[in-house]
């Protein structure tokens, strides 16, 4: 029994937050036109972000992972990662794009060093993030909780596991699992609930927004 076109049509589309901020409803040449600025303006951004440190104990934190949560979170899961894999591409041809460049190497070097875990952990927060705040007809808080929470985690298990793993800390992975989670834990759980704050938010703010244009009269 076929499935009838009116029904299908009565479907909610999956939409970004960015469809409300930006819209630009169907015209494919509008949304690509966007998708390719907003992953170089965020690229930057993510710059930007790796060299903002903010004190806090017991080691000063970076703003980096709440730029990909939150950047991410309003701009769906493919232009998330479109604009981690630009900033990755700038630091692997040697732009000092990271929070330990140039001080501590540039490029592939620097990439293939003790942080290289975590830059890979950048791709799949970045994928979970945008993807838990693209929505079908309703975002939920507890599913921007739930994916802003997985997606910071996941820039933690690449990372120590290389850490561990690859012999850049001595007690291998054990060791590297406490040394995160000793150092990074506050850090963490602030960038995370900011990054919740800031998607549930703007949806709240632009609830009454249309995701197209207005028409010409």
């Amino acid at each position: 029994m076929s499935t009838p076109m009116s029904t299908l049509a009565i479907a909610p589309a999956t939409t970004t937050l960015m469809d409300r901020l930006i819209p630009v409803g169907d015209d494919v040449k509008g949304q690509t036109i966007r998708a390719v600025l907003l992953t170089i303006v965020g690229a930057q951004l993510l710059w930007i972000s790796a060299k903002v440190q903010v004190p806090m104990w017991p080691v000063p934190m970076t703003m980096q992972t709440y730029a990909i949560l939150a950047l991410a979170g309003l701009a769906g899961w493919r232009v998330g990662l479109s604009m981690v894999a630009l900033y990755l591409a700038q630091g692997a041809v040697g732009m000092p794009v990271f929070a330990g460049t140039p001080e501590k190497g540039i490029g592939l070097a620097y990439m293939m060093g003790p942080t290289g875990g975590y830059l890979l952990g950048f791709l799949m927060a970045a994928a979970v993030a945008g993807a838990a705040s693209q929505v079908r007809g309703g975002m939920r808080l507890v599913s921007v909780v739930v994916g802003m929470t997985v997606a910071h985690l996941l820039v933690f298990i690449p990372g120590i596991l290389w850490l561990g793993g690859a012999g850049f800390m001595d007690g291998g992975i054990s060791a590297a699992l406490a040394y995160n989670v000793s150092s990074f834990w506050l850090g963490t759980v602030l960038k995370t609930l900011l990054a919740i704050a800031t998607i549930y938010g703007v949806w709240q703010l632009t609830s009454d927004r249309p995701t197209s244009p207005p028409s010409a009269s």
